[in-house]
């Protein structure tokens, strides 16, 4: 029992475990909060800038289209076509849309 006794140090256990409880509780807030701002912050805004950067690509997309029409000397209304075509669904206008739109401009 004697050698047990002498084998844990005297007054410095308390002190080590209050070290040790204090950086192990840093560690697990640290990976909580890299966990968190990971995927509540970073993702999300990582996420949107990708569509926005998609949706400027696909404009860019149309314009380098209508120009490699045009330089190829096909009609006009064949390359708004392909240019329209190019447009993303959701904001893509009608034929009959880009249609007046086209009406509009031939009688200015």
């Amino acid at each position: 029992m004697d050698t047990l006794i002498n084998a844990v140090p005297e007054g410095g256990g308390a002190h080590r475990r209050e070290i040790l409880g204090t950086m192990i509780g840093g560690a697990l807030v640290g990976t909580f909060l890299g966990v968190f701002l990971a995927y509540c912050v970073v993702q999300p805004i990582a996420e949107r800038v990708k569509a926005i950067e998609e949706v400027d690509f696909c404009f860019s997309k149309v314009i380098r289209d209508v120009v490699v029409a045009v330089t190829q000397q096909h009609p006009p209304q064949i390359c708004i076509e392909i240019g329209r075509g190019n447009i993303p669904e959701r904001l893509r206008p009608t034929f009959d849309q880009v249609n007046e739109l086209q009406r509009g401009a031939a009688k200015e």
